[in-house]
């Protein structure tokens, strides 16, 4: 099982800066992808042993200060964050960004809202097949594709936990040098196809609760059963 208590997180956005550079895999946690983990030993075992964990949920926040874990972020680092900080980075250098995952129509926002926001960043992009389980085929042809791109930065966004299992499980395939992001929501955040929480509902760690009112019929089993298995597993985890 996955255990909050001795996981390794970034404490800081402010850290964010500070990453060493070169070939560097990143994740995020949050009280879903706690969840899933538990049922999940390859999911876990990527979450662990990536190279950096950033706890994208206030609830991971203060469980970690319940538990006395041995991280104590001070502050939510979502998803978001790390995006922002990494494209700003790029585009005050300007470089190369490659996006793999989600659809095309997607994928075709993305790179016209970052064409605006990013105007010295080269956007490539791969959508790959929409299917439960890539075949040989399919994962050599995503390799290749980021591989021929060589990109100074690259984000993966196929919702957990397929994403952070892929980048793991592929990760000495990729001949990379580069800072490597999973984070699937925040496609659709950047394409304008969701709408993300304003900032009151962020700051305050009510952000799962605003995406449950936009989305109930597709949210409520992760935030009403899946928060209430979090509590319990993290009560177990303080117990034992």
């Amino acid at each position: 099982m996955l255990s909050l208590r001795n996981l390794q997180l970034l404490e800081k956005k402010s850290d964010i800066s500070s990453l060493p550079e070169g070939k560097l895999l990143i994740n995020t946690i949050n009280a879903y992808s706690y969840d899933m983990a538990q049922d999940n030993p390859l999911f876990a075992e990527a979450l662990t042993k990536g190279d950096v964990l950033i706890p994208d949920g206030m609830s991971i926040v203060k469980a970690c200060r319940w538990l006395n874990a041995q991280s104590q972020p001070q502050e939510r680092i979502a998803g978001w964050d790390l995006f922002v900080a990494e494209m700003e980075r790029l585009n005050e250098k300007g470089g190369k960004c490659f996006f793999m995952g989600s659809s095309p129509q997607t994928l075709a926002r993305i790179k016209e809202h970052a064409a605006k926001e990013y105007p010295r960043i080269e956007v490539e992009t791969y959508s790959p097949p929409y299917k439960p389980v890539f075949s040989d085929e399919d994962n050599a042809a995503i390799i290749t594709a980021v591989n021929q791109a060589n990109p100074d930065l690259l984000w993966i966004g196929m919702t957990a936990p397929k994403q952070e299992v892929w980048a793991y499980t592929h990760w000495d395939k990729l001949h990379i040098q580069c800072h490597t992001g999973t984070i699937g929501a925040v496609f659709d955040f950047f394409a304008k196809t969701v709408e993300r929480a304003p900032k009151e509902w962020q700051d305050s760690g009510f952000e799962w609760l605003y995406r449950l009112l936009k989305e109930p019929k597709r949210m409520w089993r992760r935030y009403i059963i899946g928060n209430a298995r979090f509590l319990w597993l993290i009560f177990m985890e303080k117990m034992n």
